[in-house]
């Protein structure tokens, strides 16, 4: 398996398990609003349920949130390559390693880091449509592009 195909899996297993994890506190939220019994105390039960509601629609657009990533993830074609940093690349620089899908953090390939990083973030804005041997400042840091898969 590549390079590309193994941070790709890393990404995909990271945002179904952002998935899950908004699902399980949905269906926890959808059972206390339908296990709580009014109490005698009946304004401290409408600002419980109202808390509740909240936090449901709170999580509903997590849930929004991540649908869109996972959507933008399915883009990406991992058997694609291209001369520019676009959507799917995996860029090798002077100081860092990057995969540009998603905000995903620090992943591991055998014994190389690289950083999963969405396109909208600023590091991802100042790399795309960058070719090997261009350089890049950021945060004060000069770094140069030496390999884009």
């Amino acid at each position: 398996m590549n390079i590309k195909q193994q941070l790709y899996n890393y990404c995909i297993e990271f945002i179904e398990n952002r998935f899950q994890t908004i699902e399980s506190t949905i269906n926890e939220i959808q059972n206390a609003l339908t296990t709580e019994t009014k109490s005698t105390a009946g304004d401290k039960h409408e600002t419980g349920r109202a808390m509740l509601q909240l936090e449901r629609e709170k999580a509903g657009n997590q849930l929004s949130e991540v649908q869109k990533i996972k959507e933008a993830l399915i883009r990406i074609n991992t058997n694609k390559s291209s001369n520019t940093v676009s959507l799917g690349s995996v860029v090798y620089t002077s100081n860092l390693n990057y995969f540009i899908a998603i905000s995903a953090g620090e992943l591991r390939v055998d014994k190389e880091i690289f950083y999963a990083i969405s396109p909208s973030t600023p590091i991802g804005q100042l790399l795309l449509g960058k070719m090997v041997g261009d350089s890049v400042m950021f945060r004060n840091q000069k770094f140069i592009i030496d390999n884009i898969i």
